[in-house]
């Protein structure tokens, strides 16, 4: 965590000389700022599950239309992370995410005054869901790629991990505030936090190493700073095109999908109100969720370290097998208490449940090189348009036939398909990708 370099005068409009310096690398500063932004705006993913129920009872909308709320945000999350990577090249990180925590707190406030099903969709799906997915794993994959040459799996790891602790910090509060003083409470806490944190990016988030005059982390070098690629909406979808013709871009997203609908749409939506269904009270059902963030902190830094270790694509195949086992268990585990085979399913899910991006994140670098935080963003589309589609299934399922037990059991099928899928991904690029905008990237046919 040293730096490696630190800058010197230099003539006018030339790279800084770099000299060895004892000092922590600004890199960790810049991943610390990151950690906490992502902190600070994940309090609006912890709360869509806590609002099911009482959404239900005040204005009597079936689960499959509140569910249909929360898949239109999941959606909006993915499909926006591509264009938003894009958006930070044109634009820079700072401006992009300062913008994005300011429509998710407009968003998440205006909920507070609804009155119908459709403004649900439009506050909390629309305005959230683009908010949101400016703030996605795009952006952690973007300040990596830029600040960090080595310790890339570890850093993804712990961004990654700082979903699971803003579900940790935020989760306890909102589901206490919805059982204590009703729902828009906790709603006006969710655009509060994410207003919170604007100053801190705006002050202390800085774009690239070559803003402040250094090398990335473990670079050989100093690199100078890219001029802004305009066009970023076409740029996206260029980047799209061409890796659309690729084998490993549909296993990937093929698989991440798997990983949406068996997480975000799955546990995080439906978990607390099929646990209410069984009689378990719902502070005690978030609570569980919240000890899943506990875990999943610890499984997704392991994850990152693993990842700078084995090879990518197994260690995805023994994530989606495990957590395909575990799903099809959780039925026979849901209780009116909590009791010791309950917990142990938290533990082991918890570790599982966000292991699978610093592999998927891998991939993407290995296959599309200087263009794969616009491929992951793509790829992420594909996570939150499988979360969106079991978000809104399984609210339906429950409407349908009074349970969630189908809905665990097919995802649990789903993941073993997804392991199958991780290991078909071949190991390297092997020639150059014709036309491709980053001069040099390798080509991710293999």
């Amino acid at each position: 965590m040293l730096s490696d370099v630190n800058e010197t005068t230099a003539p006018h409009g030339s790279p800084p000389t770099l000299r060895r310096s004892s000092r922590i690398h600004r890199a960790w500063f810049v991943a610390v700022v990151t950690f906490v932004t992502i902190i600070g705006a994940a309090a609006f993913a912890s709360l869509p599950g806590l609002l099911i129920e009482p959404l239900h009872k005040e204005f009597d909308w079936s689960r499959g239309t509140i569910g249909f709320a929360v898949s239109v945000n999941l959606a909006l999350y993915g499909l926006t992370a591509p264009f938003a990577a894009a958006l930070m090249d044109r634009f820079g990180i700072r401006r992009v995410v300062a913008v994005a925590l300011s429509v998710i707190a407009l968003g998440s406030g205006l909920t507070v005054f609804m009155t119908t099903a459709w403004q649900l969709v439009l506050y909390w799906g629309i305005l959230v869901g683009l908010g949101s997915g400016s703030m996605a794993l795009a952006f952690a994959a973007t300040v990596t790629n830029r600040w960090f040459v080595r310790r890339r799996g570890l850093v993804t790891g712990i961004l990654t991990a700082a979903g699971a602790s803003g579900q940790l910090v935020f989760l306890p509060l909102l589901s206490w505030l919805v059982e204590h003083h009703g729902w828009r409470p906790a709603a006006i806490t969710v655009a509060l936090s994410a207003l919170a944190v604007v100053p801190f990016v705006w002050l202390l988030l800085r774009d690239h190493p070559a803003d402040v005059g250094i090398a990335a982390y473990g670079a050989d070098g100093f690199t100078p700073k890219p001029d802004p690629v305009p066009g970023a909406a076409r740029r996206a979808l260029k980047v799209l095109f061409r890796a659309a013709r690729t084998g490993p871009f549909w296993l990937l997203a093929g698989t991440f999908a798997i990983c949406g609908a068996s997480t975000n749409g799955l546990v995080k939506t439906h978990f607390v109100p099929a646990a209410h269904d069984h009689g378990m009270p719902i502070t005690a059902a978030a609570s569980l969720l919240a000890v899943i963030g506990v875990f999943d902190v610890v499984g997704t830094i392991a994850s990152g370290w693993f990842t700078d270790r084995f090879e990518a694509r197994r260690l995805l195949a023994v994530y989606y097998a495990l957590r395909g086992i575990s799903l099809l268990f959780l039925p026979m585990l849901l209780a009116p208490s909590v009791h010791p085979p309950m917990l142990f399913f938290i533990i082991f899910y918890g570790l599982d449940w966000v292991a699978t991006v610093p592999p998927t994140i891998a991939l993407c670098r290995e296959h599309y090189g200087e263009d794969s935080a616009i491929v992951f963003g793509w790829v992420l589309a594909s996570h939150q348009v499988g979360a969106a589609a079991v978000a809104f299934a399984g609210g339906v399922a429950r409407d349908v036939f009074g349970s969630y037990d189908v809905i665990w059991y097919a995802s649990g099928a789903l993941c073993a398909a997804a392991a199958l899928m991780a290991l078909v991904i071949r190991r390297r690029p092997l020639a150059p990708l014709p036309g491709s905008l980053v001069k040099g990237a390798p080509d991710p046919v293999a």
